[in-house]
Parts: structure tokens; C-alpha cells; sequence
């Protein structure tokens, strides 16, 4: 989304307002996540695309304004707990059970989609990387968009949006499109007690998601 050119694209902003500090999105300057949530709300005249994170003061702020759960278009990228689990824990060693967990991305679906305003869109990286044409072309239609096919490979390098939180995004610092993993356990974590206390705990509600998953139809091309 960073790449295309007819949209803002955010990446984390609110996040960035929660623990870091203020944020800029052009000349305008914003001091807290309620102030950037009514720009987007009554201020911006052009599509936003705002990737955000699972922090509970995010999730909060989400679900409890209801022009926010009922106008946006919400969309939600899924991965299996126990490859969540094994990223995490490789940076920060006391991984509580709930951080950045499939349990809070549920509850946040269920609000979206219980707020009477757009039916909330999941994606599945296993398809995403498996066939990421066929991929973002159903996630386009699905919320509106056209499909910008020269948005689909990107420069490698740290971008603006993420230097203030660059150790979490040394692999998209290093691609240059959507790829399946080389080595999928690479930190070696896969049977660590945590990973999978937190893989046992997320598991449900992984599947429940995953069964709602936005289908893509593939091509010859895709496969």
C-alpha cells in the first residue's frame, strides 16, 4: 500500500502516538491517537489506508469509537499462532500471553463485524505469499479499490514510516515483494515452552477466523 500512489498510507500511527510520541502525516502535526482518529473521521478527503498493531491500548481505542468500528473498512491479515509466537519471542524474551495475540485480532473482527457498517475482510498470509496477485486483487475488490499491479514489488530498505521501530521490520527492510519464508523455524523456537503455551492458547481463535478467510481464486499463473 506504501507503493501505490492513490491513497495515504499509514503505517502505525496510532501505536506511534500510544508510546512513542507525536506523529506528522503531511503539515499536519498529531499529538494523540484521538486526534488522528477524528481527522480520519472528518477531516481527510482521500483514501487512507492505516496498518495498525494488536497493543490493547490500540484495540481499545478501536473498538470503543463506533463511527470507527461502523465507517471504516477494517481488514484483517492472519498467521498461524505458533509462527506469531516464534517472531515475537525471538525479540522480546517476556512475551506476555496475550501480546500481539490471535485472541485479541477475534475480538476485534467480532466488533467490526457486529457494528452494522462494512462486513470486516480476512486475509490468510498463507495466501498472501502463496498467491499475492490473485491475493490483492480479491482484497481490492473487495474493499474498492483497483488493482495497481506495479505495487506489488517495492524497493528493499528502511522507510520513513518505520525507523522509529526498525528492529521489528528487518524483513519487509529486506524484500522486495511478497515471498514464503526461506527457513520457517529460522530462530528455533518452534518447541520453546512459551511458543507453544502461546500457539495452544491463540489456536482457536485462529481457526475461527481462518474458516471466515477472504477465498482467493487462483490462476495457472498463481500457482
Amino acid at each position: 500500500m506504501l507503493e501505490r500512489s492513490d491513497l495515504i498510507a499509514l503505517h502505525e500511527p496510532l501505536e506511534g502516538l500510544t508510546f512513542i510520541g507525536p506523529v506528522e502525516i503531511g503539515p499536519v502535526r498529531f499529538e494523540t491517537p484521538d486526534e488522528l482518529v477524528q481527522w480520519l473521521l472528518d477531516e481527510t478527503t482521500e483514501n487512507v489506508f492505516l496498518k495498525e498493531t494488536l497493543a490493547p491500548p490500540v484495540v481499545e481505542l478501536i473498538r470503543s469509537n463506533q463511527r470507527f468500528l461502523t465507517e471504516v473498512r477494517h481488514a484483517f491479515l492472519i498467521r498461524r499462532p505458533e509462527e506469531i509466537a516464534a517472531s515475537f519471542y525471538a525479540l522480546e524474551g517476556d512475551m506476555r500471553i496475550y501480546d500481539s495475540g490471535v485472541e485479541a485480532l477475534h475480538e476485534l473482527y467480532v466488533a467490526a463485524r457486529d457494528a452494522d457498517g462494512h462486513q470486516p475482510i480476512i486475509i490468510d498470509s498463507e495466501d498472501l505469499v502463496a498467491h499475492p496477485e490473485a491475493s490483492m486483487r480479491a482484497y481490492c475488490d473487495a474493499v474498492g479499490l483497483p488493482f495497481d499491479s506495479d505495487a506489488m514489488t517495492w524497493q528493499a530498505g528502511v522507510r520513513p514510516e518505520w525507523e522509529r521501530t526498525a528492529r521489528w521490520h528487518e524483513d519487509a527492510s529486506q524484500s522486495t515483494g511478497f515471498v514464503r519464508p526461506p527457513k520457517p523455524d529460522r530462530h528455533a523456537l518452534a518447541l520453546h515452552p512459551e511458543v507453544l503455551r502461546f500457539a495452544a492458547r491463540h489456536q482457536p481463535f485462529y481457526e475461527r477466523l481462518h474458516a471466515n478467510r477472504l477465498r482467493v481464486q487462483t490462476s495457472p499463473r498463481d500457482a
